[in-house]
């Protein structure tokens, strides 16, 4: 709602306080402020309306109290949670950025952000797709899916390839990524629905239901028989001590995310890390801002996959700013199906 003074209200997303364990919708207090739509005279910031919000496991870490030192900072206390998202450009200080200037970066869980900053946002350059693309398999879990398969598994035609949490934001593109390749895939995931998109939608040529397999060993064991040149690690804990098991000689593991371990107050060990000496297993820990040069290149890969029918993808999208914490807290519990995305306002 616009005031006379030029302003407009702003709904935000403030964390209360640190996380300690599973985090809960309280953990995080919605507000409402006001906002001027010019950016300060002098300025090079870039004032932007938000228009989708992206939920990913990774922010689990920053609603934490710092410990040890880690890639990116936590949140602060009292302060609006930040992280990626697509918004478009209201007013601008900034030499590279116009007001209706579609772009994609890291910006505020609110209605509208001053980010001061703007050097780390992108310019949208497609529009043919949609925009919540580029919170997904055009944005950060997108690149991370392309750079740890491609560039940290170095898969070859015909290898198995195993992708854990395969329906999320990454699995679902690493799966057929991998199936591009001439790979064999399995994924797993942790209801029916999903493995069945698993199989039916993405491609994979196996899935499980995690939840219902009393031995992880033995169901990886009947997946692949003859055992697992890749991994793609994103949950961690029982299901990385059953995957070293099943690894191939000089296999392959890409640690993307540890989810299963994200809200523990006390971490589970892992008790067949020999395996990685005995069969010479390469396994290599990355992030995606490492490899922000590769954009490029990734982004008309991927745009031509789309528009070939080569790739598809699912989102979960929830509407309205005040949805975000639950949506983010559906994360942790598996609620969503495929990439979770918040619509805040239409373009």
């Amino acid at each position: 709602m616009a005031t006379e003074m030029g302003e407009m209200s702003n709904v935000r997303i403030v964390l209360k306080d640190y996380v300690v364990g599973y985090p809960k919708e309280e953990d995080m207090i919605i507000t409402s402020s006001t906002v001027r739509l010019k950016v300060p005279e002098g300025s090079t910031a870039v004032l932007v309306k938000n228009l989708y919000l992206s939920c990913d496991p990774y922010m689990r870490g920053r609603m934490s109290k710092p410990i040890t030192k880690s890639y990116t900072d936590s949140f602060t206390p009292g302060s609006v949670i930040i992280g990626y998202g697509v918004a478009k450009v209201v007013d601008s200080g900034h030499p590279d950025f116009s007001a209706g200037d579609l772009v994609s970066g890291v910006t505020g869980w609110e209605e509208y952000s001053l980010i001061t900053a703007p050097e780390g946002l992108t310019k949208i350059k497609y529009t043919d797709v949609p925009l919540s693309y580029y919170t997904g398999i055009l944005g950060m879990p997108g690149l991370t899916a392309y750079v740890g398969f491609h560039e940290i598994c170095s898969p070859k035609k015909g290898e198995t390839v195993y992708v854990s949490a395969a329906s999320g934001a990454v699995g679902q593109l690493v799966g057929q990524f991998a199936k591009l390749m001439g790979c064999y895939v399995v994924g797993s995931a942790g209801s029916e629905e999903k493995v069945n998109l698993l199989k039916n939608k993405f491609g994979f040529d196996d899935a499980f239901n995690y939840k219902e397999e009393k031995d992880l060993t033995a169901a990886l064991k009947r997946c692949f028989p003859d055992g697992i040149d890749i991994y793609f690690e994103n949950v961690g804990g029982r299901m990385l001590d059953a995957v070293l098991l099943n690894m191939k000689n000089h296999g392959r593991i890409a640690v993307c995310g540890l989810i299963s371990q994200y809200n523990l107050t006390q971490q589970e060990g892992v008790h067949n890390l020999f395996c990685v000496v005995t069969k010479r297993i390469r396994m290599q820990g990355f992030i995606e801002p490492d490899h922000k040069h590769l954009y490029p290149q990734f982004l008309e890969l991927v745009i031509q996959y789309i528009r070939e029918k080569k790739i598809v993808y699912v989102e979960d999208v929830i509407e309205g700013i005040e949805q975000a914490p639950s949506a983010l807290i559906g994360l942790f519990a598996g609620r969503n199906v495929g990439k979770q995305v918040v619509l805040i306002a239409r373009d």
